[in-house]
């Protein structure tokens, strides 16, 4: 909060024979300012925690204990924070956070083979059918380049980040959509790190000065490019150059910048809360960059797409082992550390795959299958709604049957937390106009 000026502190002395009170001037200083689409954010960051491969909701969020043998699976529901509603077993510590969260458990979209058509409908909104392939410079963009195109960081920070990988649609596979700029442009690409944060010696190099280069000499070759810049400003690829240029510069420099990403520093009864794993220790440093002024970590849970959440085979034993003991450590950890730093109201925390699975479970080792038409998620903190569930489905987990929702409505809700019109026109690179969100809308029932 801005301090008051000598003038404010005058003016509130001559308004005090009118009633006029400090304390209503600084609270009215501490109001966030309206952002350049005209609405008053309730988050100034998020963090999507995206469950590539696609999560089984029926083995975590919306568990069928009494649907029939061969759809409601091994694990037993636990009571949460939640009066009246059970969650996984292998999920104990995240349930008893789901008051500070709203659950949703009616999700679907129209993709259910290619996993990369399903991340980036989920990702941005645009559920083009089953359209797989890698990325696409006509995609349309991710959250984190909106948010850095439209409200960077008041901050000298990394605006959008992506970690710890830079996700394949398969193990040989291309870059999966949802994660990159597309038609805005690469000046809007996130920063991939793409080292392991649980690593002894993780750092950035892209964010290290090379030896013998100082910040005056930096400082230097930022007046170059300007000058660059304005000699050939008529050139749109110098521009976005230059751009990036500055931009890294303002990154080499920055201290706090830099210090965001000296995971060391934490305590050890920090790390291991989140769980000593790369997946536990990227959160914790989704947290450390949204505190150092990043606007929105994108966390991408899978190296490719068949490698954790794409249980199609031992979906029971892949659960219990692995993902969600790791899941449950750093979610958990997450929101409470955001809660205990007074930072929750102000960051919007969604954890989401692409979608969910079969109630069938199938004969490969017990896995459950690709499942479009109904899945779960969770939203947490900036704005939405607290101890909410969200819809629900069917009987079996298989269709909605109360408020359907689809990825576009989240995202523009999302957007909206953030101070961004869903609805707003974005132009690609030859200034054609498109709709940010391209299907679905704010739902401010998920709001609180």
């Amino acid at each position: 909060m801005l301090l008051p000026s000598r003038r404010d502190l005058l003016r509130v002395g001559s308004l005090g024979l009118m009633g006029v009170a400090l304390p209503r001037l600084l609270d009215a200083q501490s109001t966030p300012a309206a952002t350049p689409d005209g609405i008053i954010p309730s988050a100034d960051a998020c963090v999507v925690i995206f469950l590539n491969g696609g999560p089984s909701h029926l083995d975590m969020w919306d568990v069928k204990p009494d649907a029939p043998d061969g759809i409601r699976g091994e694990f037993q529901p636990i009571a949460t924070s939640i009066p009246g509603y059970p969650m996984s077993e292998h999920l104990p510590r995240l349930a008893q956070q789901v008051h500070r969260s709203t659950v949703v458990r009616s999700m679907h979209h129209g993709v259910n083979n290619a996993h990369a058509a399903a991340v980036y409908a989920a990702m941005t909104g645009h559920d083009r059918g089953e359209i797989g392939g890698g990325a696409r410079p006509s995609d349309y963009p991710t959250p984190g380049s909106v948010v850095s195109m439209i409200r960077p960081p008041e901050r000298n920070a990394v605006s959008h980040v992506v970690l710890p990988y830079i996700t394949k649609e398969g193990a040989a596979g291309p870059p999966q959509p949802g994660f990159f700029a597309g038609f805005v442009g690469g000046t809007h690409d996130p920063l991939f790190v793409l080292n392991d944060p649980n690593s002894p010696g993780f750092s950035v190099p892209e964010l290290t000065l090379q030896t013998g280069i100082s910040a005056e000499r930096l400082s230097v070759r930022r007046a170059l490019f300007h000058d660059l810049d304005q000699r050939v400003q008529t050139q749109f690829r110098a521009k976005a150059m230059s751009g990036l240029q500055g931009r890294a510069i303002d990154l080499l420099t920055s201290e706090a910048a830099q210090r965001a990403f000296r995971i060391s520093d934490e305590p050890d009864s920090v790390r291991d809360s989140y769980g000593r794993n790369i997946y536990g220790q990227s959160t914790l440093l989704a947290r450390r960059l949204i505190e150092a002024g990043t606007r929105l970590v994108t966390l991408s849970w899978a190296p490719d797409a068949n490698a954790t959440w794409d249980t199609h085979g031992s979906n029971f034993k892949s659960l219990k082992e692995r993902l969600l003991p790791q899941l449950d450590a750093a979610c958990s950890s997450l929101i409470t550390d955001l809660a205990d730093r007074g930072m929750l109201d102000r960051t919007v925390i969604a954890i989401m795959g692409d979608f969910g699975r079969t109630p069938k479970i199938n004969g490969n080792n017990a896995g459950r299958d690709h499942w479009n038409y109904c899945y779960s998620l969770m939203l947490a903190g900036g704005g939405f709604a607290q101890g909410q569930i969200y819809g629900a489905s069917d009987s079996t987990g298989a269709f909605p049957a109360i408020s359907p929702l689809i990825p576009g409505d989240i995202i523009s809700t999302i957007y909206r937390c953030l101070g961004i019109r869903h609805d707003r026109l974005i132009h690609d690179q030859i200034d054609r106009p498109h709709r940010l969100v391209p299907s679905g809308d704010v739902v401010p029932s998920l709001l609180g």
